[in-house]
């Protein structure tokens, strides 16, 4: 589990760009941030660092009321978005993970546009080609798909051996394609030879 920034990061994400994200720090702080996954250097000259979907997010998040001292640590950083994949993850929804999820996805649409060569936002970036499982779950929360919860069906995000590859199952296939088609990925239908399971295999697409 990746551990909080530091309140020297934080007042760095605080200070991006509201526009573009665009961070100024120093370059221990900004080399920081990106290891946890937080901003990402352009390609590109200058080579400025940017807020990623999760960095977005901590920014946007409103700020913990500060805890007595003998309270106990939070289980895991406030604010960090987290795409839901679908199995028993605690995460009911609400106005406020809808709101959660519609800013991740700008967040992700404004990083397609700083990191894909033309500037493209119809096709995945090189963040969620290394992010397959929660960049493609993120593509269907933001559709508003409902991931499988305990005994509520709904679709699970799973990763395959193949590279580039996840594996898409639950109750509507056919509209989870049409979702993630449209976000920029190819999708295929298949069948588990041992389990006959139907699902989806996914991958982004690259022109």
């Amino acid at each position: 589990m990746a551990r909080p920034p530091s309140a020297a990061q934080r007042r760095v994400i605080e200070g991006a760009d509201p526009g573009t994200g665009r961070l100024r720090g120093t370059d221990a702080q900004l080399a920081a941030l990106v290891r946890l996954g937080l901003a990402f250097r352009h390609p590109r000259p200058p080579h400025d660092h940017f807020l990623t979907p999760a960095g977005h997010r901590l920014r946007e998040a409103e700020p913990e009321p500060a805890s007595a001292p003998s309270a106990p640590a939070a289980p895991a950083p406030a604010g960090v978005f987290a795409a839901r994949v679908g199995g028993a993850e605690e995460a009911p929804p609400g106005a406020s993970r809808i709101r959660e999820v519609r800013d991740a996805w700008q967040g992700l649409m404004e990083l397609r546009r700083m990191t894909n060569p033309d500037s493209a936002t119809d096709r995945p970036c090189g963040w969620e080609r290394t992010h397959l499982v929660r960049a493609a779950a993120l593509a269907l929360e933001a559709a508003g798909h409902q991931p499988e919860h305990t005994d509520t069906p709904g679709y699970r995000v799973r990763a395959t051996p193949q590279p580039e590859a996840v594996a898409v199952y639950g109750p509507a296939l056919q509209p989870y394609a049409a979702t993630l088609e449209a976000a920029g990925w190819q999708c295929g239908e298949y069948t588990e030879a041992r389990t006959r399971t139907r699902h989806l295999l996914a991958s982004p697409r690259r022109v």
